[in-house]
């Protein structure tokens, strides 16, 4: 006789081992007396079912859908919201990254920099606008999911600072609005007006 039992929740080996012991034996007390019966072994399995869109899926993964690093470098932070198949923090970035959209600008939220070398560092910026040529870095502050402090939000953009980027930082609570968004992303854009023409 063979049995095997399969189970929905995780077991640690020795668990398993316990488990399929205590068993045996139960069922064996059951048998006693009896000549065409016998207990040889009883093995915990997990059970494999597929699932019925798992052609879908499998093509999804394989071709890289909702794969991406963008939103995903700072593991005690990472990004949570989604629009338009992008990841955000917090619903004024929403916000922010709508009226930019509508102004008709280049540019990237939550992208990863890296620089390499011996002092390594990787940043995730809220968003990189680029027009014209001027590169502007913009960080949200002041919601709930930022907490760094004034020192801590310089020191994790200097390396982009000291290769001459521009950093403009706005409060979380002019993005609050549609209204409050529409009405930063044309003062961002008046800012990158300004750089291109003192150049």
């Amino acid at each position: 006789m063979f049995f095997v039992w399969t189970l929905g929740s995780t077991l640690g080996y020795s668990d398993k081992e316990q488990l399929e012991t205590s068993i045996k034996e139960k069922i064996s007390e059951c048998l006693i007396g009896s000549e065409n019966h016998f207990l040889e072994v009883v093995l915990i399995a997990p059970e494999i079912t597929a699932a019925d869109d798992w052609r879908d899926k499998a093509k999804a993964w394989l071709s890289g859908q909702g794969i991406n690093n963008q939103g995903r470098v700072r593991s005690d932070n990472i990004a949570s919201r989604a629009h338009d198949g992008l990841l955000f923090r917090s619903q004024p970035e929403i916000n922010l990254y709508k009226a930019i959209k509508a102004i008709g600008i280049s540019f990237a939220p939550l992208p990863v920099f890296v620089r390499g070398g011996k002092e390594y560092s990787r940043i995730e910026p809220d968003f990189v606008l680029i027009k014209d040529g001027v590169v502007l870095v913009v960080e949200v502050d002041g919601d709930t999911v930022h907490t760094e402090t004034p020192v801590e939000a310089h020191n994790r953009t200097a390396m982009l600072a000291h290769e001459g980027v521009n950093i403009e930082r706005v409060r979380a609570s002019e993005c609050e609005t549609d209204e409050g968004a529409a009405f930063c992303a044309r003062r961002l854009l008046a800012i990158v007006q300004k750089h291109k023409s003192s150049r």
